[in-house]
């Protein structure tokens, strides 16, 4: 079932079979099992891609819950020790991930029995993650959707742009990002909410990005901008961290598109007691 949900979720065999830790052998032959079990086709595959047939969108409403409800009783168990053993599963956000190493360490050091067990991705595969039981806690991108999630801030700034040094950019302080209309941009992955931020900002001015690469990790994006491949949209704060040798960073005059991480979690789940612990954590500062 867990196959068959992150296939649904990705599109792909190949990272479905990157996200549970196996080969897309693995993945392809269990789903063909569960079709066999149920006598239904859950998935149509076209080349590369796969989406859910009527039957399979009917088996992925159920077997969302079921996950929920098995992490949920596993979470519940782990309740009889305390905070003297267990794990805390945690989505952290290749953006801003900075912002959760001083509460790992501190969480650590307080409670050494509970194993952190960090899922890294964007923003939206988080959520998705959240609402299946599969994690507890995680970081996401505002604005969430208030009547689902409970939230606590994490860090806030705005997108700056960020273009090559030599590049028409370089000696200027800012930009409208109406003048970037003809510019081959560097987006992030799939799953990342800050794409749609990005989006809708530019056709808000009557353009749509021309998109030229893709990356979830920062530092291979601002190696393509380095390099000539496109100019990005980055949080001001995570540009300053990465180092600016070679790079132009301009303020966007002409519209602001904020870039705010809050920690989220479930309004109507269960925390365990080491996902209490953290929050409790949080709340000291």
């Amino acid at each position: 079932m867990r196959a068959l949900v992150e296939v649904a979720r990705t599109g792909s065999f190949t990272l479905a079979a990157e996200r549970l830790f196996v080969t897309q052998p693995t993945v392809s032959k269990l789903v063909r099992q569960l079709e066999e079990e149920l006598g239904q086709t859950l998935l149509r595959r076209a080349g590369r891609h796969a989406s859910p047939t009527d039957a399979g969108r009917l088996v992925l409403a159920h077997g969302e819950t079921l996950l929920a409800q098995a992490a949920q009783m596993v979470a519940e168990l782990s309740e009889l020790d305390g905070l003297v053993r267990g794990e805390l599963r945690i989505g952290i956000p290749p953006l801003g991930g900075r912002v959760f190493v001083t509460m790992l360490g501190e969480f650590r050091r307080r409670h050494p029995g509970i194993e952190l067990k960090l899922f890294e991705d964007g923003a939206k595969a988080i959520e998705a993650a959240l609402l299946a039981g599969e994690l507890e806690l995680g970081g996401l991108l505002q604005p969430i959707d208030h009547a689902r999630f409970d939230c606590a801030p994490l860090a806030a700034d705005q997108l700056v742009l960020v273009a090559p040094a030599w590049s028409a950019w370089g000696q200027r302080d800012t930009v409208r990002l109406a003048e970037l209309a003809d510019e081959p941009f560097i987006l992030f992955a799939p799953g990342f909410a800050l794409n749609d931020r990005i989006f809708d900002a530019c056709r808000s001015l009557g353009f749509t990005p021309d998109v030229v690469g893709r990356s979830g990790q920062l530092g291979l994006i601002l190696a393509m901008v380095r390099g000539g491949i496109g100019v990005a949209l980055l949080p001001r704060s995570e540009v300053a961290l990465a180092g600016r040798d070679g790079l132009a960073v301009c303020e966007l005059g002409d519209i602001v598109i904020p870039w705010e991480i809050v920690l989220g979690w479930p309004r109507e789940g269960y925390l365990s007691h080491a996902a209490r612990a953290w929050l409790a954590m949080m709340g000291e500062g």
